[in-house]
């Protein structure tokens, strides 16, 4: 008999799969533009603030923060974006409640869903020049209110390119952001609570003092501290519509990195770290909320 032998041909899987591969160059795009037009740009600033001009470490940039225009800047952008932010979070949560648990016909939430979406990226230069167009001194209503009404809009100390100004134009598309991200979270509110609340003896103002709005709270809170950020680092609206008259931070970025004063651009990266840190922590704080929010939605 004779014994034939057989060569053991093992077979081993790829360490990475052709699907895995698949998927992966399907992120690769976002991931290059990403590094690209954030992350690098991001290192490259912070990197500046600890720069000289001719390439030294110095802590020099930091410490021209706190002088009195710079600290001025700050306190102003803060200002507008609180103001906003709250306004808009106000205003923003009411649209929601109406959609939501007000019982306006299902029209309305898509009508009103649809125009957030695109009211939300409406800004830049086309914003500010639709507020100079509607709101400005020759504008439709303004030049409607003087001449059908005979009110003067602007000789009761308004003016569109200013504080107040600038915080309603940022509102046009803060009150959208509030209505979009705030829906969910109020799709969310289960009607067995309501029932339940409403069983055990409790008022409709009962339920929300004491059910509805301890569980939205995270939410509403967070999403206010989103608008906040957004705000505070919007640039081409306030630019467009006020110029160099409102003297806000990126506003003062923007001159110092262009040159139009005193070209620092080392003090406009310092500017742009400080900028960072203060969305940063909004972020930071937001991400938290709306995970503490989830897990009620669950």
């Amino acid at each position: 008999m004779s014994t034939v032998s057989t060569s053991t041909i093992s077979t081993h899987a790829p360490l990475i799969s052709r699907k895995t591969v698949i998927d992966w160059l399907g992120i690769a795009p976002f991931t290059i533009f990403a590094l690209l037009f954030l992350v690098v740009p991001t290192i490259y600033l912070i990197s500046g603030a600890f720069l000289t001009p001719e390439g030294q470490l110095t802590l020099q940039n930091l410490r021209d923060l706190n002088t009195q225009a710079i600290r001025d800047a700050y306190w102003i952008s803060i200002k507008i974006s609180i103001a906003s932010s709250i306004g808009g979070a106000l205003i923003g949560f009411f649209l929601a409640w109406a959609i939501v648990l007000g019982g306006l016909p299902s029209w309305v939430r898509s009508g009103l869903l649809t125009f957030s979406g695109v009211a939300s990226n409406f800004a830049g230069v086309p914003l500010a020049f639709a507020f100079l167009a509607t709101l400005g001194r020759t504008g439709l209503v303004t030049v409607f209110l003087r001449d059908w009404f005979g009110f003067n809009l602007y000789s009761t100390g308004f003016n569109l390119l200013s504080f107040f100004g600038l915080t309603i134009t940022y509102m046009y598309f803060q009150i959208p952001l509030m209505l979009l991200i705030l829906t969910p979270a109020l799709d969310g509110l289960k009607k067995e609570w309501k029932e339940a609340a409403s069983i055990l003896g409790a008022t409709n103002g009962m339920y929300w003092r004491m059910i509805a709005l301890p569980i939205l709270w995270p939410s509403l809170l967070g999403t206010t501290l989103l608008l906040f950020a957004n705000s505070f680092g919007a640039i081409a609206t306030a630019y467009a519509l006020t110029g160099s008259s409102l003297n806000i931070v990126p506003i003062l970025l923007y001159a110092q990195i262009r040159g139009d004063v005193l070209h620092n651009a080392n003090l406009g990266y310092a500017l742009a770290l400080g900028m960072i840190v203060i969305t940063g922590v909004s972020n930071i704080i937001y991400i938290m909320l709306r995970m503490r929010a989830e897990r009620w939605q669950k």
